[in-house]
């Protein structure tokens, strides 16, 4: 195992994820979560992790609090 494994997902993994983050779907539920880690190679609780951090990410980015849930939060 490489280093790059132990400290985050590797390139082609991140690509695998942002893929699904950006035209799929940005809070998928536990079964496209799990389609997601298995097609990464990632466990659930990795890829789950992941998305909340990419998530917050992206909010930041668009001027939102990053921990909201919704607009009318």
């Amino acid at each position: 195992m490489s280093a790059e494994t132990a400290s985050g997902p590797t390139e082609d993994q991140v690509e695998i994820l942002e893929y699904n983050f950006n035209k799929v779907n940005k809070h998928p539920d536990p079964t496209t979560l799990c389609l997601i880690a298995a097609e990464a190679g990632l466990s659930e609780e990795e890829t789950q992790k992941w998305f909340k951090q990419r998530l917050a990410q992206w909010r930041l980015s668009e001027g939102l609090p990053s921990e909201c849930r919704s607009v009318t939060d």
